[in-house]
This record gives C-alpha cells, sequence and structure tokens, in this order.
C-alpha cells in the first residue's frame, strides 16, 4: 500500500480502465498525521491567487493527451518543474527531490511528491486535494529506499502496471538510477521517452501567459535602468548584482518580481570574453566593457535581456562589433514572422554579421517562457541553421546574438513575440551599446 499524504481521488474510471485520481484499496497513511484532510472548497480563505483559470489547464491538458496518443502512451510521468506546473499549476522550490505530475487519459492530473510538500501542491495546484499523493521522508535521498519505489506502487494502484509509460529521460530532474529502479519494478510495463512532449505543447503562448511575459519584460527594463544609474568604476561587483536582484524582485508597475531561474551573468573584461561567468567582489574597471544577462521573472514567467555598459572610451572594435549586432539584429527580426522557420532568422542574422566581418557560432535565440532553475529556455525551438519549427503567433523567444571578443564580451539582445503580422519586442529598453565615463 502506499503511504501518502492523500489518497487520490474518489472517482473511479470504471472496471479495468487506466485512470488518474482513483481510491486506494485501503486508506493510505498520511504524510503528515497531525494535518486534518479537508477539501480545497473548505480551505480558509487566503491571499493565494492561482495564476491561471481550471479551463486553462483543461484545455493545456487535451492539448497534451492529443499528443500522447499519437505517440501511444497511456501515461506519462512528468519530472520537469516547468512542465508540472504548466500541466497543475503547482510551484515550489521543491525540485531537488524526486516529485512528478502523472497525466493519463482519464480523470485530473496526479500530483505526486515528498510528503512535506504536498501542503504547498495543496496551495498551488488546481486539482482537489484528492489527487495529491506524498512519500515520506524516509525515501529522501536514501540509497537503500529511493523515492521510484513509491512512485511505482502508486503507477500500479492507477492500473498502470502493464501501460506504455512516457518519462522525460532527458532532463535536469529525472536520474539514470530512477529510471532503473522504476524499469525494474515495472517489469510488464513498457517506459518509452517523453522528453520535450509537454514542452512543445508550451510554445504558443495564451493571452494570460502573453500578459505574464510582459510584466516580466516591464521588470528586465527597470532592471536594466537601475544597472545604468548607479553603476560605476570602482563599484564592487557583488554590491552592483545584489542591487540587480533587488530591483527585480521589487518588480515594477505594481507587479512582482520572482526568483529567475538563472542568476545574473555580469562579467567583466577578460571574463566577459566567456559567456556564462557571474561575478566576484573585483572592484568595476575603467576601460572594460561588462555585459548583464538578466532577466525579469513574473509568476514563474522569464524575460531575459542582455545590455552591455563600457566605462571611458569605447574602442573602435567595439563600435564595429555594436554596428555590426545592431545591423544582423536587424535582419534576423525582418524573418521573424509567422510562417517562416526558426533557421530563416538565424541565417538572415549570421548573413548580416558575416557581412560586417564577425562571426557566431553557436545559436542565436530560443524560446522562453515559464521556467525553473538551471534554465530559463524552454529547451524545443532555436535559432540556428537546420531548425524548421515554422513560426506561430504566440509564440515567444530570446533573441540572443552575444559576440565574445578576444579582451571582452558584447551582448545585446531581444525578447520577442511573434505576432499575427511580425513581432513584437518585450521590451522597450534602448537598443545599443550603453556607455558611461
Amino acid at each position: 500500500m502506499i503511504s501518502g499524504d492523500k489518497a487520490i481521488a474518489s472517482r473511479p474510471p470504471g472496471p479495468g480502465r487506466r485512470g488518474g485520481c482513483r481510491p486506494f484499496a485501503k486508506k493510505p497513511v498520511r504524510a503528515n498525521p497531525t494535518a486534518k484532510a479537508r477539501s480545497r472548497k473548505d480551505a480558509a480563505v487566503t491571499t493565494y491567487e492561482a495564476n491561471f483559470t481550471t479551463g486553462e489547464y483543461m484545455r493545456r491538458i487535451a492539448k497534451t493527451r492529443a499528443e500522447m496518443a499519437l505517440h501511444g502512451m497511456d501515461a506519462i510521468v512528468v519530472s520537469d518543474p516547468s512542465n508540472m506546473s504548466w500541466l497543475s499549476g503547482y510551484d515550489g522550490w521543491s525540485f531537488y527531490v524526486f516529485q512528478a505530475v502523472i497525466l493519463t487519459h482519464e480523470g485530473e492530473p496526479v500530483w505526486w511528491g515528498r510528503g512535506m510538500d504536498t501542503l504547498g501542491a495543496r496551495r498551488t495546484v488546481f486539482m482537489e486535494d484528492e489527487c495529491i499523493v506524498g512519500y515520506d521522508d524516509s525515501y529522501v535521498q536514501n540509497l537503500e529506499k529511493h523515492p521510484m519505489l513509491h512512485l511505482s506502487e502508486l503507477l500500479k494502484e492507477m492500473k498502470l502496471e502493464t501501460a506504455r509509460i512516457g518519462v522525460e529521460m532527458d532532463n535536469y530532474y529525472y536520474s539514470a538510477t530512477a529510471h532503473q529502479v522504476l524499469t525494474r519494478q515495472l517489469p510488464q510495463a513498457v517506459l518509452t521517452d517523453a522528453t520535450g512532449l509537454v514542452n512543445w505543447q508550451r510554445a504558443v503562448k495564451s493571452e494570460r501567459e502573453i500578459e505574464y511575459m510582459l510584466r516580466a519584460a516591464a521588470i528586465v527594463e527597470a532592471m536594466h535602468e537601475h544597472i545604468l544609474d548607479i553603476a560605476e568604476p570602482g563599484m564592487r561587483k557583488n554590491d552592483l548584482v545584489a542591487e540587480i536582484f533587488a530591483a527585480g524582485i521589487r518588480g515594477a508597475h505594481g507587479y512582482w518580481g520572482d526568483y529567475p531561474a538563472i542568476v545574473p551573468m555580469a562579467p567583466s573584461g577578460m571574463d566577459a570574453t566567456a559567456p556564462h561567468l557571474t561575478w566576484d567582489d573585483r572592484p568595476m574597471e575603467m576601460g572594460e566593457s561588462t555585459f548583464f544577462e538578466i532577466a525579469g521573472a513574473h509568476r514563474r514567467y522569464q524575460c531575459p535581456q542582455s545590455r552591455t555598459l563600457f566605462f571611458g572610451e569605447v574602442p573602435e572594435k567595439y563600435l564595429d562589433a555594436e554596428a555590426a549586432v545592431l545591423d544582423a539584429i536587424e535582419a534576423g527580426l525582418e524573418q521573424a514572422r509567422p510562417g517562416n522557420q526558426a533557421q530563416d532568422i538565424a541565417n538572415a542574422f549570421n548573413a548580416a554579421l558575416n557581412k560586417a566581418g564577425f562571426e557566431k557560432d553557436s545559436r542565436c535565440g530560443y524560446a522562453i517562457g515559464i521556467s525553473y532553475p538551471p534554465d530559463w529556455g524552454e529547451r524545443t525551438i532555436s535559432f540556428r541553421r537546420g531548425d524548421k519549427t515554422v513560426l506561430v503567433p504566440g509564440m515567444t523567444f530570446h533573441f540572443m546574438p552575444g559576440l565574445w571578443l578576444d579582451d571582452g564580451g558584447l551582448e545585446i539582445t531581444e525578447p520577442i513575440l511573434i505576432t499575427e503580422t511580425g513581432y513584437e519586442c518585450l521590451c522597450t529598453t534602448p537598443r545599443k551599446l550603453f556607455v558611461k565615463s
């Protein structure tokens, strides 16, 4: 019998049918035995506000089930926290332990995770408490008692022991050991790769999602404005990054700031020749460039944008690089319209950049939206040669044409939305290399 915080649902899907919430054969042990079971309908009034309507979650589930059917999957076990949140509303810093949302073709999804985190699930998911299942703490970081032992029993209770089950094999939150244990415990089931299945359903944003992206965009604008106001030679980098964090969390225009999926990247001088260094306590100096790759975040929706600041007189090669990047951005944006392919933006950008004598050997953009650490990308569409994904209104991207030179770096990037007629830049931050003497 599964020990958990709550039994899953009281609505059996019928004899022999595989479904979502269903009753256990026996009453489960609660993860928190002192907590009273109560329906969400009986919960005390609080300040928590759901991010989306139940109707929007059900539309997402319908899209996902259609894709599952195309791949012959009876169920999926979704462990990517971005996908978990997108399907259920769950939000919590609990992705360092094993957790998942289980979706079948019947009933509501089931949230499964650490017992103490069932309390957070009750606060955030759209499902009733009966669809929330927790495992006790003896499974946490225990080499002798893997959480997949508990999950396998739950899947058996859901009559999925002989099912074709999709798991996200290639993500940060599902380990080789997890797959090994789950496979061993479900010998009659077929575990197949569902990596990206839910991610791709997230590509086209709803009106509410776009609104959250715009709020995040306003926040990152405010963050860049604050950097330009206070950054000066002699200022310790960690002090500046503390201000960046504070501006991001305070938010903008009355909208609060969430935590970004990536910390601020703010390297100076030779450190800026590398794309992914963060900060230290070194004072900023004259004659150096510093790029700031940062993101505003609101209700887990991420809007990254980069700008570069130079202290002192700008060398000619930086001015040449700025001109080349700005022209190449315009060339790429001309291709950002419905019906074109993702690679069209990359090809136009690279052609213009190469004509000016510069090269970029990495992709120049990727899909963005809801995200959790360690990445703010959706891990689907990329602006690079060979990506033939057709652009559709409602898709959002970080157009990221960074250049890393031999003695510094230059990043001038734009978050964009594909519209019915072309594109919209989500931010209004001036597109240029910023200079302070």
